[in-house]
């Protein structure tokens, strides 16, 4: 019971806390920024802030995560999960 109260004693205080400033917040009728193709993007970069070994790490990591969203596409749920759920949800006990 000592540990409840002093939980809430202890979210109680840090409620209590001036709010932070974050600044003012981009208006809502704002376009988004545009989305630019990775060549376009380094192209804009100075030489001497990116290195050989730098464009490449970005590289890299660009296509890796290219490829996990390539894996991430598709069935969540191998086929005998799905139908054993479909059969549940059948069943109303899902």
């Amino acid at each position: 019971m000592t540990r409840i109260s002093l939980l809430l004693s202890l979210s109680l205080l840090l409620g209590c806390a001036p709010m932070p400033e974050i600044g003012p917040l981009p208006a809502a009728n704002q376009a988004a920024p545009a989305l630019l193709p990775l060549n376009d993007v380094l192209a804009q970069v100075p030489e001497a802030r990116l290195s050989a070994s730098g464009g490449e790490a970005l590289a890299a990591r660009a296509a890796r995560l290219q490829n996990r969203a390539r894996l991430m596409k598709g069935a969540v749920h191998d086929p005998a999960t799905r139908s054993r759920l479909a059969a549940a949800v059948a069943a109303g006990r899902a």
